[in-house]
């Protein structure tokens, strides 16, 4: 039996190996973007090669669960959802128990490493709407929309209670997305709309002070410059002092003389601004905005609605991660914590995403049209 399990793995591991299946524009772009974020890493860093290796780990165990899981054919992981989802939500209760983290229960510790389960749920939300809108009639009528919400509200309210307002947002975000991409009508998409604008009012009543801090702040950085308005003057002198052309690699001095606070990971896209200027923010964002729009191809070329609804949701939650990190780094939106993906270091966002670029490679190798 244990020859026959052997026997299975290495073939499974030499197809993966002779016959990688993935989308090779998406793939190059982002082996640059990984490139471009260890080279912001080492000069945000103090060249610390350490903290460079580290985050150049985890993009190598990211790229190893591209492979994996570009084999594995949608039809699998659309069985596997609901259990997946489960399993995730199980966890986030297991964190409101067990969990430990620095002034906030994010994180379990494994003993050999420490893990974050929202992360996990970044990705099983859009599959689980996905999941659920797929075999059913769509546009969805306000029955599967009311469940649907039901699906994000149960884990979002979890991830909040943490508390972690800026992951429970891109959570409640990557099935949102899966919804609105279903078909739904514009004007129960302005419903929706009007009703979340009237729950503000609700919603602030139970947020943290410094939650609350950190809107006003955004609002007026400059009446505490000092405290809570720091991060947003600071950030904001080093992305206005990169001018044009930037002051050139390793010159920002916001970050090397400690002014900028976390330019390691929250504000590294400060770090960037300041050193490679205006065209260096354009080069990046207009690599941003292909990865985006060849999500949002292989959306369109699925074979069913569950490939179709979860790629888009996955592309768009992409762009809200670069939309909200470069507004909070601009003093354009509130400091949420949301990293800049594949350029911040830290935790397992990197590893995380690159496995939902995995799950976009096998919904590629499947699509309904074959070069």
């Amino acid at each position: 039996m244990i020859d026959t399990w052997r026997t299975r793995l290495n073939r499974f591991l030499r197809r993966i190996w002779t016959r990688p299946r993935i989308d090779l524009p998406l793939a190059f772009a982002l082996v640059v973007l990984c490139c471009v974020g260890l080279v912001t890493l080492y000069s945000a860093g103090g060249s610390n090669l350490s903290l460079v290796g580290g985050q150049a780990a985890r993009f190598v165990l990211g790229g190893i669960f591209i492979m994996l899981m570009s084999r594995i054919p949608p039809s699998t992981l659309r069985k596997w959802t609901p259990w997946l989802y489960a399993g995730s939500t199980v966890l986030l209760v297991v964190v409101a128990v067990l969990g430990e983290g620095r002034g906030a229960d994010r994180w379990l510790n494994l003993g050999v490493m420490r893990f974050q389960p929202s992360e996990l749920m970044k990705l099983t939300m859009p599959m689980m709407v996905a999941w659920y809108l797929h075999p059913r009639q769509l546009p969805p009528g306000w029955k599967d929309i009311i469940v649907v919400g039901a699906l994000i509200a149960i884990p979002a309210g979890l991830i909040a209670k943490q508390p972690d307002l800026g992951t429970a947002l891109l959570v409640s975000a990557a099935g949102a997305f899966a919804l609105f991409l279903s078909g739904m009508a514009w004007w129960r998409i302005g419903l929706l709309l009007a009703a979340a604008g009237g729950m503000v009012p609700v919603a602030w009543h139970f947020m943290h002070q410094y939650q609350r801090d950190r809107v006003l702040t955004m609002l007026n950085p400059e009446s505490d410059p000092l405290g809570n308005g720091w991060h947003i003057i600071q950030s904001q002198i080093a992305v206005g002092s990169g001018g044009v052309f930037g002051k050139g690699f390793e010159q920002g001095t916001q970050s090397r003389l400690d002014f900028l606070p976390e330019h390691t990971t929250d504000f590294i896209f400060a770090v960037f601004s300041e050193e490679f200027g205006l065209i260096g923010v354009c080069a990046i964002l207009v690599l941003y905005a292909f990865i985006i729009g060849r999500c949002l191809w292989i959306a369109m070329e699925a074979r069913d609605t569950y490939s179709r609804l979860l790629a888009g949701a996955i592309g768009m939650s992409f762009f809200v991660y670069v939309f909200v990190n470069g507004g909070m780094v601009s003093g354009l939106l509130p400091v949420v914590g949301v990293p800049m993906p594949m350029v911040s270091y830290g935790g397992t966002s990197a590893v995380s995403l690159l496995v939902g670029f995995g799950v976009l490679m096998s919904i590629h190798a499947n699509r309904k049209v074959h070069d």
